[in-house]
């Protein structure tokens, strides 16, 4: 395939149909009209020799072909627009930037309401797309540039990751406030007597707690593994399981529901930092640091919430 021959634009179209699943919804999303927006399509289906998108019910199923398409055009979209865009120039007030955020719904649920408000009366017409993804899958995305910047702990990223501390936590057990443990679970024998909760978004991610107990050669007893911290408290609320979360996150869910306690966690080590993660090609960006200073100030107050 001869690149000059290759009209841009379609991938811009490939990613607005990519996105809505939908053709009329697409052309709506890049300014075309519907049966420009069906040309487009049949243009992209001769130029990767595929369907790309079948009709199913009310829209449209990506193939194959199509979703590894995607993994490999937004990325490179993202990295046009940097090219073509006076970044320098950039004013919150008047901007029309996408941040691509990777952040836990434990943390979302802490910073996500404070960072809309700030975004609605600083940049109105700024909007975030959050991801949940594998603390393996988000250093690629960084070093990919699939994302902007991601909000976790302990990442193991290269040199060409940054890492800026944001907030102090430590860890905590949560479990039912009636709890018949509840007195002995800040010893390592009653912690180890309970069945717990483990949260994890990848079977080798022990950064919490399996890797401290390892350590002292010891091992929890795990009745459920869930990929989402929020659906704990109503797990634990019915049952004798107990869980290990952040300090901060665990008192907002006990001032939402007082059949909750927390307790400390029997072993060392349980204070760590949230931290922003970005890749250092961003590190002079404005619009980038921006968006990574609104964060910032935004979490850091978050303990006094």
């Amino acid at each position: 395939m001869n690149l000059r021959s290759v009209d841009l634009n379609l991938l811009v179209v490939f990613e607005a149909l990519m996105a809505e699943r939908h053709v009329t919804r697409a052309a709506r999303r890049v300014g075309l009209s519907q049966p420009a927006m069906s040309n487009a399509l049949g243009r992209l289906r001769q130029l990767f020799d595929d369907e790309l998108l079948v009709r199913s019910g009310a829209g449209m199923e990506p193939t194959a072909r199509a979703l590894d398409l995607a993994e490999q055009v937004q990325p490179l979209l993202r990295q046009v627009d940097r090219i073509v865009s006076d970044d320098a120039a950039f004013d919150p007030a008047t901007a029309t930037d996408t941040f691509r955020l990777r952040i836990a719904d434990l943390l979302s649920f802490l910073v996500t309401p404070a960072l809309m408000a700030a975004l609605a009366e600083e940049a109105p017409a700024v909007t975030v797309d959050i991801v949940h993804l594998t603390p393996e899958a988000t250093v690629e995305a960084l070093v990919s540039d699939a994302l902007d910047v991601a909000v976790s702990t302990d990442l193991a990223t290269p040199q060409s990751v940054v890492e800026q501390p944001i907030l102090e936590d430590r860890f905590v057990t949560l479990l039912r406030a009636d709890h018949p443990a509840r007195g002995r679970v800040t010893t390592m024998d009653g912690f180890l007597a309970c069945r717990h909760v483990r949260i994890t978004q990848s079977p080798v991610d022990d950064r919490f707690v399996e890797g401290r107990l390892a350590a002292r050669g010891m091992e929890r007893r795990v009745a459920l593994t869930v990929p989402h911290w929020l659906t704990v408290p109503p797990v634990l609320a019915a049952t004798e399981l107990i869980a290990v979360m952040s300090a901060h996150a665990a008192r907002r869910l006990i001032a939402a529901d007082d059949g909750l306690a927390i307790a400390e966690v029997p072993f060392e080590r349980a204070e760590f930092s949230w931290s922003l993660f970005w890749h250092k090609r961003h590190r002079s960006r404005p619009a980038h640091r921006w968006f990574r200073d609104t964060l910032a100030d935004i979490a850091g107050p978050t303990s006094r919430r």
